[in-house]
């Protein structure tokens, strides 16, 4: 604890505390002045009422809650810095109205559903182990065998940059009273739950959006909210993780929690050692370094003076605390619960999909005893394959091949239900009365190379099995190129 050592607490002098610098004895003529006239009178002043605004200026935040009209100095930096407008005028039940309508208008149910069923970076950054986890399982170990948490300390050291950082600050004391106190104990677990978060969701390795993040999701440094029990500052970080960082996951606020616990258990040197990380973030981004002078660099140099007892009670507070997604006030469990159905029902469509359609009446043969056996032939396969591909694939090229030959004859009908029930033997029925004319032939080798058919023209009645038979003997050898 540098910052505790730079000056000494009380002076170790015998000279007097104060001092009266340049004073000279009684002179002679002292007597004549004590007998000159004193007037008595007091100069009166109109009494003036204050105004409401002047009232409300009185507004105060910062650590300890020991500042006023810092924002209105500095409105044009601090704009980027906190989401609330004017502090300075607005008490704190306004406070946490606002900041209560902020996340509800910025809720976004289809960022936090997309995290919810596609989690598979949430799994990853869950994995990852920052530098408390070793320390604390030592610790652990370490109570196991000495049952003496003073050792505790002696597992967190501090690197030469750190060492600086400390040297730098300023001792001094804080006079805070029972209220300010606890606010201060409140608002560092609200600072630290979210810094757990950016440095789990960055893997230790903090990026340009970490002042961003830490700021954005700690209500007492974006909002200079204040708190009066544990669980509303959990509940309102569980309310901003899912509002406005990129990865939005409730386990990211169950893992954040457990994180600061274990940073607590490890005592002031472990909360020290955070706190400069994040007074470091601040100082290197532009608008941010004004809370450094608001909050962190005041809590950099409380702590080294925090009593370890009171760091230990807060930690069982903080450990006896719990979470459930109803908590939170944005509807999860009625959300997640229309979504799962959803998806349910979705699955369901593409199983029904995927299924095996029934058979239509044209679409292929109907089954026989012997369909195991060899009795078809290969040109029949091959036939039924083609045909069925054609039924299946191509209906708008079948229509446009039938509609000139209705207008060219209108007793020409393609049928489809003789696309499956002709043989191997009779691929094609052509009437006597009815021949293919050549005008439909160009039409026919057009889309012969994508398109292979089998045309049935209607027999009329009175033409036997015999000549319709011969017909087709006698029209196979005119209509073979055009066919083919």
């Amino acid at each position: 604890m540098l910052t505790a050592l730079l000056a000494p607490r009380k002076s170790r002098s015998a000279r007097p505390l104060v001092e009266e610098i340049g004073a000279s004895g009684v002179s002679e003529d002292g007597a004549d002045d004590e007998d000159e006239e004193f007037d008595w009178e007091i100069e009166q002043t109109p009494y003036e009422e204050v105004s409401e605004s002047t009232l409300q200026s009185q507004c105060h935040y910062g650590f300890g809650n020991l500042r006023a009209g810092v924002v209105q100095r500095l409105q044009d930096e601090l704009s980027e810095v906190i989401d609330i407008k004017d502090p300075d005028f607005t008490p704190v039940t306004e406070r946490r109205q606002r900041r209560l309508a902020a996340e509800l208008a910025k809720f976004d149910p289809d960022h936090y559903l997309a995290d919810f069923f596609e989690d598979e970076a949430v799994e990853q950054i869950l994995k990852y182990n920052p530098w408390w986890n070793a320390a604390h399982a030592e610790m652990t170990a370490w109570l196991g065998r000495s049952q003496d948490q003073g050792d505790a300390a002696a597992l967190v050291s501090f690197s030469e940059e750190e060492k600086y950082q400390l040297r730098k600050f300023v001792n001094k004391s804080y006079l805070l009273d029972k209220t300010a106190h606890r606010q201060v104990y409140y608002s560092l677990v609200d600072i630290l739950l979210a810094y757990c978060y950016d440095v789990r969701v960055t893997e230790g390795e903090h990026s340009v959006e970490s002042a961003w993040t830490i700021r954005k999701l700690s209500p007492t440094l974006c909002w200079f909210e204040t708190w009066t029990d544990i669980h509303e500052i959990l509940v309102s970080f569980g309310r901003r993780v899912l509002c406005y960082p990129f990865y939005r996951h409730f386990k990211l606020v169950l893992k954040a929690y457990r994180d600061t616990i274990k940073i607590l258990q490890l005592g002031k040197s472990a909360v020290l050692k955070c706190l400069l990380d994040v007074h470091k973030i601040f100082q290197e981004n532009d608008p941010a370094y004004i809370l450094n002078d608001l909050y962190i660099s005041d809590y950099c140099v409380w702590i080294q003076k925090a009593k370890s007892k009171k760091l230990a009670a807060l930690t069982e507070a903080l450990k006896a605390v719990s979470l459930s997604k109803a908590q939170l006030g944005l509807e999860l469990p009625e959300l997640e619960a229309a979504a799962l159905l959803v998806q349910e029902e979705e699955s369901a469509g593409r199983a029904a999909q995927g299924s095996p359609s029934q058979q239509g009446p044209h679409c292929s043969p109907e089954p026989s005893d012997s369909d195991s056996t060899s009795s078809s032939s290969d040109t029949e396969d091959s036939a039924s394959s083609e045909q069925e591909e054609l039924v299946g694939t191509q209906p708008s090229l079948l229509t446009s091949l039938q509609d000139p030959l209705l207008e060219e004859n209108s007793t020409l009908i393609i049928r489809d239900s003789g696309l499956c029930g002709s043989t191997a033997s009779q691929g094609c029925e052509v009437s006597q009365e009815q021949p293919l004319a050549s005008p439909q032939t160009p039409l026919i080798e057009e889309v012969g190379d994508e398109l292979k058919t089998v045309l049935r023209i209607s027999t009329p009645c009175g033409v036997n099995a015999g000549s319709h038979g011969s017909t087709l003997g006698a029209e196979e050898g005119e209509g073979s190129g055009a066919l083919d």
